[in-house]
C-alpha cells in the first residue's frame, strides 16, 4: 500500500473525566489537552491532570484528499461509537418528516377519536378505523399517533372544561 495517501493522526483534547461521580454530580478538572509526560513516555498519564489518556476526547484526522478530509471525534465509554464532524461546513439534513393536517382532518379525527373513546383496541372496529383513515387520507399509524398525542388535551377540555373557557363565558 505504498500508493495509499491516507494517513491517520490522533490528537487527544480536553479531559472528560467526571471527578464528582461518587457525589452524584458532574465536574471536570478543566484540563484542555492531553500532555504526555516526557520523563516516561510509555506511561499514558497526562502530565497536566494525571488522568489516563482514555479520559481525554480523541480526535482522529483522516487525511487523503485535502478537500475531503474528515475529522472524527471519539468520546470515552461509548462502545466505539463516533460522531462525525464534516469539514467545510457541510451538514447532512436528516430531519424527521412531520405530518401536517388540515383543519378539516383535525376536526374529523377529533370527532372519531371521541366516538372510539380515544382507544384503538377493539378488533371489531378495525374495518371502521381503516375506512375512516382512507376517507381522510392518513394511515392508521398516523391516526394512532395523533390520538396518543392529543388524548389528554382534547378529551379533558371537552368533558370537564378548562379554566380559560370558564372565565371567558362570564
Amino acid at each position: 500500500m505504498e500508493g495509499d495517501n491516507n494517513t491517520t493522526n490522533n490528537l487527544y483534547k480536553e479531559c472528560l473525566r467526571n471527578h464528582a461521580a461518587s457525589l452524584g454530580s458532574y465536574a471536570t478538572d478543566g484540563c484542555g489537552e492531553f500532555t504526555l509526560d516526557d520523563t516516561c513516555p510509555t506511561i499514558l498519564q497526562c502530565a497536566a491532570c494525571g488522568c489516563h489518556r482514555n479520559f481525554h476526547r480523541k480526535v482522529v484526522n483522516y487525511h487523503g484528499d485535502p478537500e475531503n478530509s474528515v475529522e472524527l471525534m471519539e468520546y470515552g465509554g461509548d462502545g466505539g461509537a463516533r460522531r462525525q464532524v464534516e469539514s467545510a461546513g457541510e451538514r447532512s439534513s436528516t430531519k424527521r418528516f412531520r405530518t401536517k393536517f388540515t383543519a378539516e382532518q383535525k376536526e374529523k379525527m377529533l370527532e372519531f377519536a371521541e366516538k372510539l373513546g380515544w382507544k384503538l383496541q377493539r378488533k371489531e372496529e378495525e374495518d371502521e378505523v381503516e375506512k375512516f383513515c382512507r376517507g381522510i387520507g392518513v394511515s392508521r399509524q398516523v391516526f394512532k399517533v395523533w390520538m396518543h398525542n392529543h388524548k389528554n388535551s382534547c378529551s379533558s377540555s371537552a368533558s370537564t372544561g378548562n379554566a380559560s373557557s370558564l372565565t371567558s363565558d362570564r
